[in-house]
């Protein structure tokens, strides 16, 4: 028989190799397969042909992808169908990362685009979701914000690997370096999640219950996700070629990045702390308000120092938020953490499809993009004041 010493032991262990699992698919489907586009757009658009209206639509129809995987995340209930979603996903963040480096085809671009939009689908949505009803079926709450260090982990690691050979190596040889890093990566984010355990109680015998929000609550919430997703969806998809533009130089763009990355990195943890002190809703109040600001101080501030401050609160923020609304959604609903993920991430995913090609276009007509910032700048406000009349039902 088991001592209670080495059950523990064996279960810190497990939690450990589940951590690391989801922590290493989010590097994997999000990191890579989804914002090594924003580092790598400077490149493309200097050695493959790819214009700034071109590289707007490309992250349009990537987020087109990841709206259509929060439309099935939301759909699906059965926790084994979202089991083989997720690792289907995993091979899919390979292919379409591979792909990009084998056509200069836009709509070959485009379709790769969305199918990695999928993918990042599964890795935020289906995934965080298995490593959330895990978590919270063995008791480990405390532990969700460790998983979502694998977002700015991804955004850090591949903006970092773009700055130190840029120069060096094709834009090309750089897909198949992110390949061959997202191959290893796939190995533990796929054997170390297991299966999911469908009994509905936690280890200690208790039953798993539902909580939802009233409908008033969630549609004001999902308004003001949407308002958030224009936010990001701006932001990190032409900070690197704005920061390029005022600077005169691909490096500054990159290291910007890397800074949104290395912010973004503990933030989830942070957040998750302050939340605990502060409440849900006063959390979120207060990353909406940093990120509306790491927004404008690019355009108030055009100097390099006050951009990296501005990068740096926007990625503690933005991910932040993510971080909140998707753990609160896995509060909700324990049972099925996914199926609210989904229906908020739908909302930000209209967002995110919609914003970065009007923002192309845009940017493309007026020869910069700071209307589009400053635009995407006040939709964010206004979601500031919807989480800010939220707060009572908290």
């Amino acid at each position: 028989m088991q001592s209670p010493a080495f059950y523990s032991f064996t279960q810190d262990i497990q939690r450990l190799k589940v951590l690391c699992a989801g922590i290493a698919s989010l590097i994997l489907m999000v990191g890579i397969a989804r914002f090594a586009y924003t580092p790598m757009l400077p490149l493309m658009q200097q050695h493959a042909g790819l214009g700034i209206a071109q590289g707007g639509w490309l992250a349009a129809f990537n987020y087109a992808g990841y709206f259509c995987g929060a439309l099935i995340a939301a759909n699906i209930s059965d926790l084994q169908k979202k089991d083989r979603l997720y690792r289907l996903g995993l091979l899919m963040a390979l292919a379409t990362t591979l792909g990009l480096a084998l056509t200069q085809n836009f709509w070959i671009w485009g379709a790769l685009r969305f199918f990695s939009g999928l993918s990042s689908a599964a890795g935020l949505l289906l995934g965080s979701g298995l490593v959330m009803h895990w978590l919270l079926r063995h008791q480990s709450r405390s532990e969700l914000g460790i998983h979502f260090i694998g977002m700015g982990a991804g955004i850090f690691l591949t903006a970092l690997f773009v700055y130190l050979i840029a120069e060096q190596i094709s834009w090309q040889q750089h897909w198949y370096w992110f390949t061959a890093f997202g191959a290893l990566l796939a190995i533990p984010a796929w054997f170390w999640l297991p299966r999911p355990n469908l009994s509905g109680y936690t280890v200690g015998g208790d039953k798993m219950m539902d909580q939802p929000p009233s409908k008033q609550f969630l549609q004001s919430f999902m308004l003001a996700y949407f308002c958030a997703g224009v936010g990001y969806a701006v932001i990190i998809t032409f900070i690197v070629a704005h920061v390029n533009q005022i600077a005169g130089d691909s490096a500054y763009g990159a290291l910007t990045f890397m800074i949104i990355g290395l912010a973004a990195a503990p933030a989830c943890i942070i957040w998750d702390l302050v939340a605990r002190r502060v409440g849900n809703l006063n959390a979120l109040l207060l990353a909406y308000i940093l990120q509306f600001t790491g927004m404008l101080i690019p355009i108030l501030s055009p100097g390099l120092i006050w951009t990296f401050v501005g990068a740096a609160l926007f990625g503690g923020t933005f991910i932040g938020i993510v971080s909140l609304v998707l753990t609160m959604a896995g509060r909700y609903f324990p049972t099925r953490p996914a199926k609210m993920m989904g229906k908020m991430t739908l909302s930000y995913g209209v967002a995110q499809v919609a914003a970065p090609a009007a923002a192309g276009v845009l940017s493309q007509w007026s020869g910069n993009y700071h209307l589009s910032i400053i635009i995407s700048s006040g939709i964010m406000l206004l979601g500031c004041w919807l989480i800010y009349s939220l707060r009572k039902h908290e």
